[in-house]
């Protein structure tokens, strides 16, 4: 092979690697909206992306995904959310080319709080007894079989119940009071809130915990 047929075969070479990156469609990220993220709750959800040269490798660029997703690098988001909140993260994509070539895309969404559980009253001392009202609210779009127990918690560790619920809240119900009270003997007493939703068509279990931050004293009357 002489020097010259070197040179034309490299420039075929050329020439056809530029031919094919101009037929190559650019690399984007197929725009779809996210499903319903809410705390508690698992969730997948796979990204897609078009043109460059397949497979693609998805990662994080900037910025942190909640607390309990994670990415592969497959593009497949998933996890249970630990909290509610709003977040920002960059993902990058990164195809196969020789050379690779990238873009970004940022993501904005909001975990929201599928069970919330609120003191609406505190506990307060009458007399004898320890009385208050918590809220519970159910930002999901599935029916919670829902238990809500609260207790009251001697030094000693004893736990006397104070109130009680076992309902179904249905979905999207807001700030729904529950009562509760009761008498107890004389002594010093945390109160204990607990909200447990299940949702048996999920196989998920959400719970919700109040404490009030300091003991209640209780004394003996006249």
């Amino acid at each position: 092979m002489n020097f010259a047929h070197i040179i034309y075969s490299s420039a075929i070479a050329i020439l056809l690697a530029s031919l094919l990156a101009a037929q190559t469609p650019p690399l984007a990220v197929i725009d779809r909206p996210l499903p319903s993220i809410q705390a508690g709750i698992e969730f997948h959800f796979l990204l897609r992306a078009t043109g460059g040269v397949p497979p693609y490798v998805w990662s994080v660029a900037s910025g942190d995904l909640p607390e309990g997703v994670t990415l592969t690098p497959e593009g497949l988001l998933a996890g249970r959310p630990a909290k509610p909140g709003a977040f920002t993260v960059t993902l990058k994509l990164e195809d196969s080319g020789h050379p690779a070539h990238s873009i970004n895309k940022e993501l904005h969404a909001v975990v929201t709080a599928s069970l919330l559980l609120e003191w609406l009253d505190p506990p307060k001392v009458h007399d004898d007894r320890i009385d208050g009202s918590v809220q519970v609210s159910n930002g999901s779009k599935d029916t919670f079989d829902l238990t809500v127990i609260i207790v009251a918690i001697a030094p000693n560790g004893r736990a006397t119940a104070i109130g009680y619920q076992h309902f179904p809240l249905k979905p999207d119900t807001n700030n729904l009071k529950i009562t509760f009270g009761d008498t107890l003997p004389p002594d010093e007493y945390v109160i204990h809130a607990d909200a447990i939703a299940e949702i048996p068509e999920r196989q998920t279990i959400l719970r919700r915990q109040l404490q009030t931050p300091q003991p209640l004293q209780l004394t003996q009357g006249p």
